[in-house]
């Protein structure tokens, strides 16, 4: 396999490090994080160059309590909620794509890239998917 297959691009190195992207192109001009250049002149970060920024991040982030339950999501009015694992996440431009893995049901959601860094979400996070519509019909036989 040709070295530079096995490299990341700053896009996909910002959403590994769980940064955005600016921050990461940041890094590159400053000489924070190393890269090897394509013969296009594009970067290419080896995955190993990722490790002293990833512990400088998490000792950045708050410390936060770890509640796997349904409680946790109870922070707002809404209760059509349905607690999950998100099993893919993808990031695009302004948009997030959000696929919860609830049983063997699958939920996706499409938010802002923002949201989907401001929360930093992640495969395999604990997340809920509240749903709210403007009304609800009962029927019954």
């Amino acid at each position: 396999m040709d070295e530079l297959e096995s490299m990341l691009t700053p896009r996909q190195a910002a959403a590994a490090l769980g940064v955005s992207y600016p921050t990461v192109k940041k890094w590159i001009l400053a000489g924070t994080l190393k890269t090897v250049r394509t013969p296009g002149g594009h970067h290419r970060i080896r995955p190993a160059a990722l490790a002293p920024l990833a512990r400088g991040v998490e000792e950045a982030k708050p410390e936060k309590k770890r509640v796997q339950s349904r409680e946790r999501f109870r922070m707002t009015s809404g209760r059509n909620q349905l607690v999950g694992t998100i099993v893919d996440l993808k990031i695009r431009g302004i948009l997030a794509q959000v696929v919860l893995a609830i049983g063997d049901q699958r939920i996706t959601s499409i938010i802002t890239a923002d949201a989907a860094r401001e929360m930093g979400l992640r495969k395999g996070q604990t997340a809920a998917a509240l749903m709210k519509a403007t009304s609800v019909m009962i029927t019954r036989p």
